[in-house]
């Protein structure tokens, strides 16, 4: 009981510091995921098929990090799992801006009689390293954060401010990408964003060195690991459960569900003959891919206000049926039908560009794709007790959906367009919404879980 006072009590104290390097990282999360997809147009220039190659790197290494990354943090503690997260990253970043650089002229092999050269593979291979940052980070954040606002609602607070600050970051990051690259050309290369890397190198370390010397509450090492870890000794695991093995899957398809709406939304704006945009189409892609982004900043705050009278349950399913009805919209509304939607250009600024009003219906997905993570995973873990925990872990390990399901979506956007491989996202909604209905109910109650 000692040991829970202190922390609790450390916030009062204040560490104002802390809290805004938190939210900082917070930022950085969504800032160095969401690079991903807008430099992918540059890469998919230069290789078709490689569009959304990067992200599935990227989140590929939620696969192999999830469960690591949480045993760090009983082992070494949160403060030094941060930092290393940040070392990880800052090599993932390095080797990015490397690409541009190193052997850019060296085949390795071909793909489909297309030479590749060795640039693109330090490309995902930095892709990849900063994938494990940010998982190690993501499971980080939220926990520290709830312990320096010292738990109850005032470190709830914090968690949602911080994820404020992971909306603004996925709004403004592709947003930033497409007024850098402007027209992506046979020249365009990734040495056209180096900016943007440079930045989130310093940020990097400029947060290694702020943590490096605040004081963090450290309640896992408090104690012995031994002690501080439940190893369940049973013949149950949270795989016993239905409704948990059927919500994990429901977020190996959300995560790809909301990456892949804004990822090829921006291949397919970026490609003047598809879309239309003949002037600065990159860079009309990646104002538009912000609204996305910042629709889903405007869902959790609504979500936020409703979800002590709205159930997870009927938040899951509703959204689900209205995301199926826009996307439905978007695939059959004919595209020489244009509206006007943010833009930006060299030479004007921030202004109103005119878009396939497909693109609208698309981007009104983030306030329905935005409550879906919380929704999944609260139904997931009901009653689950003693299995919370691990099935956390699992959960972690299901982000990697979004990069495999993005890679699926672009191969079908490839192979037979843009707006088909969106039948690909309607599937996964529709199951989600199953989950809603019937799939989140737990039909294992004799299972004991205390």
């Amino acid at each position: 009981m000692a040991t829970t006072a202190k922390v609790q009590n450390a916030p009062a104290r204040g560490n104002v510091v802390a809290i805004v390097t938190m939210f900082f990282l917070f930022a950085m999360i969504s800032f160095v995921t969401n690079l991903a997809a807008p430099i992918g147009t540059i890469w998919k220039n230069n290789y078709e098929w490689s569009g959304m190659l990067g992200n599935m790197m990227n989140f590929l290494a939620y696969l192999f990090m999830g469960i690591p990354a949480g045993n760090l943090l009983v082992k070494i503690g949160y403060k030094k799992t941060a930092l290393y997260a940040m070392v990880v990253g800052l090599v993932g970043l390095i080797l990015q801006r490397l690409s541009g650089v190193v052997g850019t002229n060296l085949s390795v092999f071909a793909v489909g009689g297309q030479v590749v050269n060795l640039n693109f593979i330090i490309y995902l291979l930095g892709a990849f390293i900063c994938g494990f940052c940010v998982c190690m980070l993501n499971t980080v954040v939220n926990p520290m954060l709830n312990q320096l606002g010292g738990g109850g609602n005032r470190g709830n607070q914090l968690v949602q401010i911080g994820g404020s600050f992971n909306s603004m970051a996925g709004t403004l990051t592709p947003l930033f990408v497409g007024m850098l690259i402007g027209q992506v050309t046979k020249t365009t290369s990734i040495n056209d964003v180096q900016l943007l890397l440079y930045i989130a190198m310093s940020v990097f370390v400029l947060a290694f060195i702020v943590i490096s010397v605040v004081s963090i509450p450290e309640p896992y090492l408090n104690k012995d690991a031994a002690e501080k870890v439940e190893k369940v000794k049973s013949k149950h695991s949270p795989w016993s459960f239905r409704h948990t093995v059927l919500g994990v899957i429901g977020i190996f398809f959300y995560v790809g569900i909301e990456v892949g709406i804004p990822g090829v939304l921006i291949f397919y704006l970026s490609d003047s003959a598809a879309s239309g945009i003949t002037e600065n189409a990159t860079a009309v892609a990646g104002g538009v891919a912000a609204v996305y982004w910042l629709l889903m900043l405007v869902g959790r705050l609504i979500s936020s206000v409703i979800s002590g009278k709205v159930s997870s349950r009927s938040q899951l399913i509703t959204v689900s049926i209205v995301a199926i009805a826009f996307i439905c919209v978007a695939i059959m509304m004919p595209g020489d039908i244009r509206v006007s939607m943010p833009a930006y250009s060299a030479a004007d600024g921030f202004t109103m560009a005119q878009v396939p009003a497909k693109a609208l219906f698309l981007v009104l997905c983030g306030l329905c794709t935005s409550v879906m993570w919380g929704n999944i995973f609260n139904l997931a873990v009901e009653g689950l007790g003693k299995y919370t925990a691990q099935a956390s872990g699992i959960f972690m390990m299901m982000v990697v959906g979004g990069g495999v399901m993005p890679f699926i979506q672009n191969a079908i956007a490839t192979s037979v367009g843009y707006m088909a491989s969106y039948w690909l996202v309607i599937a996964m909604l529709a199951y989600l919404m199953y989950y809603g209905f019937a799939g989140s109910k737990n039909v294992n109650k004799d299972i004991p879980v205390e």
